[in-house]
């Protein structure tokens, strides 16, 4: 449980920050994401086999998965480990989990592959309820630069 999980705003819902991801699973998880090729995915795989709570980690195995299947498994995993999370930061069903905090990029990471492969698939109601879903929790989601950051969930000033 974190310190701060919840914090209430005088302008709305509360917004949750995820507590951050074990530094040895972050170092790994860089240090995999920046191999060639086929050996991404392995060592990637690996990282989630240490640490399968790690939501970027089962992210990034989605974005590199062999088919669609493979790959809506993954981010399904990532997704339901993050309402697991999600739930032990206080979050209660409502209220924002933004992009700009790098600990929360994982889960919704998750979220959006899961929307993504689920069209892919055909799971056309599945991707209508994570989009919406998505889009409660970051309203701003079609509109940020989400770049490719690396595993810590810094990217230029966000470091």
């Amino acid at each position: 449980m974190t310190d701060q999980p919840v914090s209430l705003s005088t302008q709305g819902l509360p917004e949750t920050v995820l507590d951050p991801e074990p530094p040895d699973a972050l170092v790994r998880l860089a240090d995999a994401l920046a191999l060639p090729g086929p050996a991404r995915r392995a060592a990637v795989s690996s990282v989630v086999a240490e640490w399968p709570r790690s939501l970027d980690g089962w992210a990034r195995l989605g974005e590199l998965a062999r088919d669609p299947v493979e790959s809506y498994a993954c981010f399904r995993v990532g997704y339901h480990r993050g309402l697991d999370r999600l739930r032990q930061s206080g979050w209660r069903g409502s209220g924002y989990v933004r992009w700009e905090h790098p600990t929360n990029r994982g889960f919704l990471r998750a979220l959006d592959g899961l929307r993504a492969t689920a069209a892919a698939i055909g799971e056309h109601d599945e991707e209508r309820r994570c989009d919406e879903f998505l889009h409660q929790l970051e309203p701003a989601w079609d509109h940020l630069d989400r770049g490719d950051d690396v595993a810590t969930g810094t990217k230029g000033e966000d470091a």
